[in-house]
């Protein structure tokens, strides 16, 4: 099974697990081994999918402003749990690949391996919730044929994306292109870094 496929197939499997409770504050439970790629991309999904949800209650017009402020600190932690598994991600696809031999004119790409993998990860989640709309039973024709466009596009896309990384994984088994990961060094969570912060100390 190629990467993507299996990546495909986990990130929907958290997805429809999410959505028996469809609640933000459940229990994810990993059915995978702790130490397995397919740990990891499950709960990198997870993550994705929660945030998902927190991303639409934050924006009821009604809500109360201090649930509204718990919110976006819940997202803030959010971004960063979703960066540090991206960054597990890598540290998994540089020992993958350590021994390839790197061709003289390998080149670099414009984005980790990993990072690629979180856009698939957010595509199955646009998927999953432009389906649900076009299947929405109290939804009017005319919206259902407007997220039915919408749907191919994304399908289309998820067909470009995969197709993207398979050939990017080949490049770096070949030697044709070589990894290299930099750390995102989030400034605004650093209490070292974000002037609002440090000032308060």
């Amino acid at each position: 099974m190629k990467f993507t496929e299996k990546a495909w197939k986990i990130f929907n499997q958290s997805i429809q697990d999410y959505h028996v409770k469809d609640e933000v504050n459940q229990k994810i439970n990993n059915p995978y081994p702790q130490d397995s790629l397919e740990h990891l991309l499950y709960l990198k999904n997870w993550i994705d999918t929660v945030q998902w949800h927190l991303e639409d209650l934050i924006r009821d017009e009604n809500i109360d402003p201090v649930e509204a402020l718990r919110l976006k600190r819940w997202i803030d932690q959010s971004n960063q749990e979703r960066t540090d598994r991206v960054e597990n991600l890598d540290s998994w696809f540089l020992d993958n690949y350590k021994d390839v031999h790197i061709l003289s004119d390998a080149t670099i790409n414009t984005e980790s391996p990993a990072w690629a993998i979180d856009r698939l990860s957010i595509l199955s989640l646009k998927i999953y919730h432009m389906k649900a709309e076009v299947e929405r039973p109290d939804a009017g024709l005319e919206h259902k044929k407007s997220c039915q466009k919408k749907l191919n596009v994304l399908q289309q896309q998820y067909l470009d994306l995969s197709t993207a990384i398979e050939e990017l994984l080949e490049d770096y088994s070949a030697g044709k292109k070589y990894m290299k990961v930099y750390k995102q060094m989030k400034m605004y969570n650093d209490e070292e870094l974000n002037p609002v912060l440090y000032n308060k100390k």
